[in-house]
């Protein structure tokens, strides 16, 4: 795949000192996790609540069972493993190329690829607390419980995650948009930039701009360089040829 597009990707990175990624489930989708908005996706399946209303704050606090049902069926993927794309990324910043990953996904792949400074904008699903008295639990006695999982205090355990109708924590926030402010490239990629506020954080930056993502977003027209393949192989063809430049 050594098009012009990959080498024109491969010169924007070779460049950039301050490189920033912006990312979504597309990043996700070659680890076999699933998007929501692809055709396949999770919001073209049939529940008996849209998924919106069910990974909702009230939904949470009024149908708790139902929404773990779903939630351990449908949002935790514990097998998965990072993809080329997470890999090509981590490498990118070891390289002093990438200075920040921003992330709108829960599955905390970037850093188990070794990326360092990985912005969630989302939360994780690896973490999780009592709601009643703050203590943390992991993924692993997630999946172990049944029902609703309770702390020893009897409160229940929330996981880390930002569900709809809550904010987003003000630190990820503050982080975002300070890396994107000092962006020299930022490179958004399968994300249909379409979840708010999220989305809105990349719209004030004017500086050189790549798409990565199979499907339109609003801001292909402002884009530099727009790649419509699967990320996983474009960041890798772009990383088979780095050490040539």
């Amino acid at each position: 795949m050594g098009d012009e597009t990959i080498l024109k990707l491969r010169d924007l990175l070779a460049g950039s000192r301050r490189a920033v990624f912006f990312g979504g489930a597309g990043v996700s989708t070659e680890s076999g996790i699933p998007d929501f908005r692809s055709t396949d996706g999770l919001y073209h399946q049939q529940w008996r609540y849209p998924p919106e209303t069910i990974l909702s704050h009230d939904f949470f606090l009024s149908r708790t069972e139902e929404f773990y049902d779903f939630y351990r069926q449908k949002m935790l993927f514990p097998d998965a493993k990072p993809n080329a794309a997470h890999l090509a990324l981590a490498e990118l910043e070891g390289r002093g190329v990438l200075s920040a990953v921003i992330t709108q996904n829960i599955d905390g792949l970037h850093q188990a690829a070794g990326s360092k400074h990985v912005v969630e904008l989302h939360g994780s699903v690896l973490r999780n607390h009592c709601t009643r008295c703050g203590r943390a639990f992991s993924l692993q006695e997630i999946l172990s419980s049944s029902g609703v999982p309770k702390c020893p205090c009897g409160g229940t355990i929330k996981p880390d995650v930002v569900l709809y109708g809550e904010q987003l924590p003000a630190e990820a926030i503050e982080d975002a948009l300070d890396c994107i402010a000092r962006a020299d490239l930022l490179i958004i990629g399968g994300t249909s930039l379409a979840v708010y506020p999220a989305a809105g954080f990349v719209q004030g930056y004017s500086g050189p701009l790549v798409i990565i993502n199979r499907s339109p977003t609003p801001m292909d027209r402002r884009a530099d360089l727009l790649i419509s393949r699967p990320i996983g192989e474009t960041l890798a063809a772009v990383m088979a040829g780095f050490d040539e430049k």
